[in-house]
């Protein structure tokens, strides 16, 4: 019954963009496979998140406010932009500064907080999280169902049930883990809208790299 209504709400449109700052239910928490997007986006790029020496895992994809349904973006704010500095201070967990200023930009705006203290939200809602240790050092390719990668979350985190994440794909390949927080970084269940599990029975994850 959750996916059918899932899969009709799924249908009604985001809000307008430019909405008024600081005016959203909660939070999903994005987790971007890092060796997803290299396969796909960064290495034709050539990002430096790519490299080897870094051996990402999940990154940071984002802290997304959120409505029960749809979402807000690109807000109306007074907030001054980030400087490079404090969007070069997150790429240790995000892969690039530049990913940091885009998403401040499409999402930080809408949270009502200064840059420094979106930046510093969606670190410490990062932090919160753990990484399964099966997955942040996984040394080769695996082909899993997606259920596997958000059972894995669940145990990893003490308050997290299956109704607070959702793993989507793309091309084929396991793409995020996106966790559903309270304003104030508590887990909480995701709003139907946004709980759209890849539906594929099996789907490729990369080996971290």
């Amino acid at each position: 019954m959750r996916w059918l209504l899932a899969l009709a709400l799924s249908a009604l449109p985001a809000f307008a963009e430019g909405e008024r700052a600081g005016e959203f239910d909660y939070y999903i928490l994005s987790l971007s496979w890092s060796p997803t997007f290299c396969a796909l986006t960064g290495d034709a790029r050539g990002e430096d998140q790519c490299d080897p020496r870094h051996e990402f895992s999940f990154t940071l994809h984002g802290l997304w406010p959120q409505y029960e349904f749809g979402w807000p973006s690109y807000c109306r704010t007074g907030a001054r932009d980030p400087s490079r500095a404090e969007t070069g201070a997150m790429a240790d967990i995000m892969g690039s500064s530049g990913l940091a200023w885009y998403e401040w930009k499409k999402h930080g705006r809408c949270s009502g907080l200064a840059a420094g203290d979106y930046f510093a939200a969606s670190r410490q809602a990062y932090e919160k999280v753990t990484i399964p240790e099966v997955l942040a050092s996984l040394r080769k390719d695996v082909t899993l169902p997606v259920h596997v990668v958000e059972e894995a979350f669940v145990e990893a985190n003490s308050g997290l049930d299956d109704t607070m994440i959702t793993v989507t794909c793309e091309a084929g390949r396991i793409q995020e883990a996106r966790i559903c927080l309270t304003r104030d970084l508590r887990f909480r269940p995701c709003g139907l809208d946004a709980a759209r599990d890849c539906r594929m029975r099996d789907a490729l994850m990369e080996a971290v790299r």
